[in-house]
C-alpha cells in the first residue's frame, strides 16, 4: 500500500500476521513494524533517493537466505510491488534459487497518492486515459497527447529538466502540474501550478521526495495546500 496501513489489503495483512520475517521499505505501511516486530524479526532494506541502505542484489539474496533458514518471509514494498518496485526482479531471484512466491497486489500510489489529493488520473470531460513513466533520468518518448494524463514517479530532483523536455515535446506551457508530496501521510502536501512554473514553485516550496507529479488538465483539480505558505 501508499502508506496508511488502511489502504494494506486483507491478504496482505494476513500474511504479515503470520510471517517470521519482514523485509521492509521505508515507503509503504512502515507504521505496523513496531506492532509485527512482535513474533518477526525486521529487515530494514529502506532506500531513499540518493542513498541505498542495502543495494537490490542484496536484498534479492536476503530474501532467499531467509526463506532457505525455513522461515515465512513477507516482503513488505510501498504501493504495488510490480509498478516500479523491482517485484519481479526479486520474484525471479528466488525462482532462479528454488523459491516459491506469492505476490499479493498493492494499491499503487501512482493513482492512490493523486486520489488523495483530490485528482482523478482519468476524468470524463478532461482526461481518457493515463500514462506513468518513471522520471528518476532523463524522460524519453513523451510526445503531448491532449485529453491524457501523464504521471511521473521519481521525478522531484528533476523536475526543472523534465518541464522542459515536456515543453520541447509539445506540451504548451500552461499544462497543469500538481505535485503530491508524503501521499496517505499526516505530511501529505499537494502544490499546483503549471509547467513554466512549477519547478521555480516546488523549490521555492520546498517540494521533497517522495511524491506522484501529475501532468495534465486533471492536475488543476488538486488543492493547492500550500498557498497559505506565502
Amino acid at each position: 500500500g501508499p502508506g496508511d496501513p488502511g489502504l494494506l489489503t486483507l491478504r496482505g495483512r494476513r500474511l504479515l500476521a503470520g510471517a517470521d520475517v519482514v523485509v521492509a521499505d521505508r515507503l509503504g505501511p512502515t507504521s505496523l513494524l513496531p506492532e509485527l516486530s512482535e513474533h518477526a524479526r525486521i529487515v530494514d532494506v529502506g532506500k531513499r533517493a540518493g542513498y541505498h541502505k542495502v543495494t537490490q542484489d542484496r536484498i534479492n539474496e536476503t530474501l532467499v537466505e531467509e526463506a532457505r533458514l525455513g522461515h515465512r518471509v513477507v516482503r513488505l514494498k510501498g504501493g504495488d510491488p510490480f509498478v516500479f518496485g523491482r517485484g519481479g526482479e526479486e520474484v525471479e531471484y528466488c525462482h532462479a534459487h528454488g523459491i516459491r512466491t506469492e505476490v499479493v497486489p498493492g494499491v499503487t500510489s501512482a493513482i492512490s497518492v493523486p486520489a488523495a489529493a483530490g485528482i482523478p488520473v482519468t476524468h470524463r470531460d478532461l482526461a481518457h486515459g493515463f500514462t506513468v513513466i518513471t522520471a528518476h533520468e532523463e524522460l524519453h518518448h513523451v510526445p503531448y497527447r491532449d485529453g491524457h494524463t501523464l504521471i511521473l514517479m521519481m521525478g522531484v530532483r528533476g523536475l526543472a529538466r523534465h518541464c522542459e523536455t515536456l515543453v520541447a515535446a509539445g506540451y504548451p506551457p500552461e499544462t497543469p502540474v500538481a505535485v503530491v508530496e508524503r501521499g496517505w501521510t499526516p505530511e501529505q502536501r499537494c502544490t499546483v501550478g503549471d509547467l513554466a512554473g512549477i519547478a521555480a514553485t516546488a523549490e521555492q516550496r520546498g517540494v521533497r521526495a517522495p511524491a506522484v507529479i501529475l501532468v495534465g488538465r486533471v492536475a488543476a483539480l488538486g488543492e493547492d495546500d500550500a498557498a497559505g505558505e506565502r
